[in-house]
């Protein structure tokens, strides 16, 4: 590999700079929500001044982007990341749903983000309302490639949709959240992988139909 392509590919310290910052970012969009994010609020939280902060984002619009962007990727590396490299088929399911739970436990403020979004910003139309509904379509994707991974393992049957299979499954994830995080429901997390449980079960091959 030639030494140019490292050091095209190192960070730089303004790319540090601006990845510590949102990650900061991230933080304070999660107790205040996208709209409450600005760039004089995010200066203030990590002691930057405010033409500073216009340097790296430039507008409230960019930094809300790039903010949707860095939740992504979080919770990519904690969720979506690990299930994919579990079995393929239900322990992938599970595995998906493990991570999920833990995000919501734990108070990912990443995946605390797209919660809070969702509702935010489903009647504003924008560009960062279209970044927000392309993560989540992105979201239902993987979901349906790892239920088609099932379907080839033979865990759920040949004929299920697994788009019908993700959208269910997202519902769940976010009755998980609002139980557990508004209502403080100390049953959340076990109604929780019961229903996925129902929906796998329901999903199931019937005898003599596994491929």
């Amino acid at each position: 590999m030639p030494t140019t392509s490292l050091l095209q590919t190192a960070p730089t310290k303004g790319h540090r700079t601006r990845e510590a910052i949102l990650a900061r970012a991230v933080e304070l969009a999660c107790r205040l929500g996208l709209g409450g994010l600005t760039i004089g609020s995010l200066a203030a939280e990590v002691g930057l001044s405010k033409s500073g902060m216009y340097a790296h984002f430039g507008s409230k619009e960019a930094l809300q982007l790039a903010v949707l962007d860095a939740a992504a990727r979080e919770f990519t590396a904690a969720v979506i990341a690990p299930a994919l490299r579990a079995p393929r088929g239900a322990p992938r399911v599970w595995a998906l749903v493990d991570g999920w739970l833990a995000c919501g436990r734990d108070r990912m403020p990443g995946g605390c983000v797209f919660v809070k979004a969702s509702t935010e910003l489903d009647e504003q139309p924008g560009p960062v309302r279209d970044r927000l509904r392309d993560q989540h379509l992105e979201l239902g994707r993987v979901i349906a490639r790892i239920v088609d991974g099932a379907v080839t393992e033979g865990h759920v049957a040949p004929g299920a949709d697994p788009d019908r299979f993700a959208g269910d499954l997202h519902a769940v994830m976010l009755g998980y959240y609002h139980a557990h995080r508004l209502l403080a429901d100390p049953q959340a997390e076990a109604r929780a992988r019961a229903a996925v449980a129902a929906l796998l079960d329901a999903a199931r091959p019937t005898e003599g139909a596994r491929p």
